[in-house]
């Protein structure tokens, strides 16, 4: 009962969570002077993106009684993009204008403008929010929300106006806030906000803060209305399309290489190896022209050293590439990057949706190579990347409860994390890894592994593991190389990304790409008569993540502006991160695709 009870809640999380991303459009209604919430959401310097903090850790004007400002608690993807929505309680309805009218005021003391100041002089920006209507779907989807799409909008606290009296410049503050908004009949599409009136920040000073509110209509539609945050003449430039065809290119290189190696190279080895030995001269001479990869059968299907992590990393990294896969096919069809946190919560459910895969491929190759500790195997493959990302994380998060940020984790959000891989992620990894024990079959390699390992004659450098690891990842680099900038900007210079579409096909041809110089290293290492093909080919595709996190390296130094011990945690922290769980990507696939090529080479060939 048990397991038919668990079996029939695990459709209905995904059918839910599924109903909450694709949410209707057709609720983000209002009446006239029906009244529409503003939220204030963070304040932080500019140029580092995660440094963001309270809107009220400035001296702005509080709510007339904070106690009673309504917070919006958002779902888990927008709690753990450091958002905290507090009601503004400025009055606003639908279609009624407003005239310049003052909401609060400010009296200015030392620490105000102190505070101030310097949050004009490192460039202080803030977010808020006009709220649409929000679809609940119950407990569930309170917790793993993605339809809030509320319509952000952005301003700087202040500016530096030159000053012939003062080397540092005369700061001042905007104190009027003329918000825009345009409607389709009953639907809001577009808010925006201009400020003006500056005033000079001086100890003592009194500030009237004032805003206006001016209802246009528009026929852009609601379905649309996100296209204005779009940057399309950056994300669909030549270059963008240029890198696809090039990648393509790469594609039909390597695919035509890896041809060549099985149809020509390996059809000669065939007809050498399987020439008739009727008589003693004809044997001898094959014998002493018997060299390469023929050589190491008896060795090249024994079991790898630390089979227990290799079975754990190849069956994480399938459920990475399976997780990827499944992420930008769901933000293709849903639009996910109209949703704050929406891309974040789909990318954890689905984690734990798919571990029955990682159980599954790690559990199978665990027990075909004669493995006997299965549950440690188990263990391993369910914990390694969530408890590698919670190591990052729990470093992060203490820098930032440190300083106070928005980016600090609540302890109930870390509940919640924890409940989903405890009682999701866990149990279907435990399931797979059962699974996939029973289904993988006895151990059945082409050739028998003999008892004593051949030693490996020593070869030329550009022939050893190390170098054929550390190579390999160079092509399948390059073939993603111009989207990492698009990727990179995206997430950390304030641009939406929407090419999901680019994302698909660059992650296909870096499938296929990681595959074929896979399949090429792994060649010329058993030519180079070495066995040790199992690790060399996942380190081969995993160096992928070396070069993407030296590119990363490149990027923070070139192309942002970044500053201070916080945003630099936070930025290479991330960007570890990532480059972890692309090694591990690639590393499996490239593992799995070595794994088929050694299995179908010496499938043909006459093993003693």
């Amino acid at each position: 009962m048990f397991f038919e009870s668990r079996s029939l809640l695990f459709p209905l999380l995904f059918s839910l969570f599924l109903s909450s991303a694709f949410a209707s459009d057709s609720d983000h209604k209002y009446q006239h002077d029906e009244p529409v919430n503003l939220w204030v959401n963070k304040v932080g310097p500019y140029n580092n993106p995660q440094e963001t903090y309270n809107y009220y850790s400035l001296p702005f004007c509080h709510p007339s009684s904070s106690a009673s400002a309504a917070h919006k608690w958002g779902g888990l993807g927008e709690v753990l993009g450091g958002n905290e929505l507090i009601d503004s309680q400025i009055e606003i309805k639908f279609q009624r204008n407003v005239d310049k009218t003052v909401f609060c005021q400010i009296d200015l003391d030392e620490a105000k403008v102190k505070q101030f100041k310097d949050a004009i002089e490192n460039n202080y920006w803030f977010e808020f929010f006009m709220a649409s209507v929000l679809i609940s779907f119950g407990l569930l989807c309170d917790a793993l929300n993605t339809s809030s799409d509320d319509l952000p909008l952005w301003g700087y606290v202040g500016e530096l106006h030159p000053d012939k009296n003062s080397d540092n410049g005369k700061h001042v503050i905007y104190t009027h806030k003329n918000i825009i908004v345009k409607y389709n009949n009953d639907q809001i599409i577009h808010v925006n906000l201009t400020q003006d009136i500056p005033k000079p920040l001086e100890v003592g000073k009194h500030l009237d803060m004032t805003y206006s509110i001016k209802w246009d209509s528009t026929n852009v539609t609601f379905g649309r209305r996100f296209d204005v945050y779009l940057d399309h003449p950056f994300f669909e430039h030549q270059i963008h399309w240029f890198s696809i065809f090039n990648s393509f290119m790469m594609v039909i290189f390597l695919t035509g290489l890896v041809s060549m190696i099985l149809m020509r190279t390996l059809r000669n080895d065939y007809a050498k190896y399987a020439r008739e030995d009727d008589d003693l001269e004809s044997l001898e001479r094959d014998v002493s022209e018997e060299s390469g990869w023929k050589l190491v059968h008896g060795d090249v299907f024994r079991p790898p050293r630390n089979l227990v992590i290799l079975s754990a990393v190849v069956g994480t990294g399938a459920q990475l590439a399976l997780l990827v896969l499944l992420v930008v096919l769901l933000a293709i069809v849903g639009m996910l990057y109209v949703g704050r946190g929406a891309i974040i919560t789909t990318f954890i459910v689905c984690y734990a949706l798919t571990s029955f895969i990682s159980g599954y491929v790690s559990g199978g190759m665990y027990s075909r190579n004669g493995g006997k500790h299965w549950i440690k195997s188990m263990i391993l493959t369910a914990s390694l990347f969530p408890f590698m990302c919670f190591g990052i994380g729990f470093i992060l998060n203490t820098i930032a409860i440190f300083y106070g940020s928005l980016a600090a984790i609540p302890f109930g959000t870390m509940v919640v994390v924890f409940v989903i891989w405890a009682f999701i992620s866990f149990p279907l990894a435990l399931l797979g890894t059962v699974v996939g024990r029973n289904w993988s079959g006895a151990l059945n390699n082409p050739c028998r592994v003999k008892t004593i390992p051949r030693p490996i004659p020593e070869k030329k450098w550009y022939l050893t593991p190390s170098v054929v690891s550390l190579m390999g990842g160079l092509l399948p680099f390059g073939s993603i190389f111009i989207e990492m900038y698009f990727v990179f900007t995206s997430f950390w210079n304030y641009k939406v990304y929407y090419v999901y579409g680019f994302m698909l096909l660059v992650f296909v041809i870096l499938i296929i790409v990681t595959i074929c110089v896979t399949i090429v290293g792994t060649y010329f290492l058993l030519n180079a008569e070495n066995y040790h093909w199992q690790w060399t080919s996942f380190f081969s595709a995993a160096s992928t993540a070396v070069y993407v996190y030296l590119y990363s390296i490149y990027y923070f130094y070139v192309k942002t502006k970044m500053s201070g011990f916080f945003q630099t945690s936070f930025y290479f922290g991330y960007t570890l991160m990532f480059s972890l769980g692309l090694g591990i990507l690639c590393g499996a696939v490239g593992f799995l695709g070595s794994n088929l090529f050694v299995r179908r080479i010496y499938r043909n060939i006459k093993c003693d």
